[in-house]
């Protein structure tokens, strides 16, 4: 019977300290974890703000696209010529 209560109190007095230590340890990672992923999401929040003018901004893309093969169209026929 006396090594039963000698058992209990060093489970008491070691292993339930290391045990909180462990889990104390654990929880605090898992706190940074939540900031960081708060963080993340408040910046993706922040992003979809930025992506309302996408396609008026695609559409002047493909006139600049278009501007840009008439004139290399152009100067390959001017440099045929040339070479021709």
């Amino acid at each position: 019977m006396t090594l039963w209560w000698i058992g209990n109190g060093i489970l008491l007095l070691v292993v339930v300290p290391v045990l909180v230590a462990l889990l104390n340890r654990v929880l605090a990672a898992l706190e940074r974890i939540r900031g960081a992923a708060d963080d993340i999401l408040a910046g993706g929040v922040a992003l979809t703000g930025e992506l309302d003018n996408v396609p008026e901004l695609l559409a002047e893309t493909d006139g600049t696209i278009k501007d840009v093969t008439i004139g290399a169209v152009r100067y390959a026929g001017s440099v045929g010529k040339l070479l021709g």
